[in-house]
């Protein structure tokens, strides 16, 4: 260990070391805030979701959420990151259809903005846990996908195993990002199964009844 030499300089944009360093200051301000003793427990451990400058806190009440991310809050303001409050989301999930609205939340002096749904790394979270938009948001980007090659799907030059290649590694990862922790309904099940049906065709081509041709 080298003795403390003063910086005056900071990292350019874009520098190999810079994420390192965020890593080693986020790490250390989540330990100043012992963030997870009061935590909501998922599998008998404390959650607390973060992913680069991501964070997700979850609490089992309203006043587990604000304090620790209050705390959070303080310890990032001590080795100079600042939160930006308009950025961050606040959702109550429960059975409760109104059980948002009777919460609110302020940090700062700040209105935390309340929200039915919000994109965490990607993925639609909703208040009542439900998979339909999430669905819905990745059948649409799975099209996108499927447009883009469809040429090539289609293409007499090329063999079907390598059309089905295509389909695994270009289509198929798009629509089923995060589907680890989907729980569905036999209605969406029914959807994933019809856009697949419609990439297959493409690459099978259509059926022929052997009756009537």
């Amino acid at each position: 260990m080298y003795d403390k030499f003063p910086i005056r300089n900071g990292l350019k944009h874009g520098d190999a070391l810079s994420p390192l360093l965020f890593n080693f200051a986020l790490e250390y301000a989540i330990k100043r805030a012992q963030i997870n003793q009061d935590g909501l427990k998922v599998n008998g451990t404390h959650q607390l979701l973060a992913y680069a400058d991501d964070f997700n806190i979850l609490g089992g009440s309203v006043h587990t959420v604000k304090k620790n991310s209050e705390a959070l809050v303080a310890v990032t303001k001590e080795i100079g990151l600042d939160v930006n409050a308009h950025k961050i989301k606040y959702m109550t999930v429960s059975r409760n259809q109104n059980a948002g609205r009777i919460h609110s939340m302020k940090m700062d002096n700040s209105s935390i903005e309340t929200v039915e749904e919000f994109k965490y790394l990607g993925t639609t979270l909703t208040n009542q846990n439900s998979m339909q938009e999430e669905i819905k948001s990745r059948l649409k980007l799975g099209n996108t996908c499927y447009y883009s090659v469809q040429n090539l799907l289609s293409s007499s030059l090329l063999y079907k195993t390598l059309k089905i290649k295509i389909y695994r590694t270009i289509i198929l990862p798009v629509v089923l990002y995060g589907c680890e922790t989907w729980s569905l309904t036999l209605w969406e099940e029914r959807r994933l199964r019809v856009f697949e049906n419609r990439v297959l065709r493409r690459v099978f081509g259509p059926k022929r009844d052997e009756v009537t041709g």
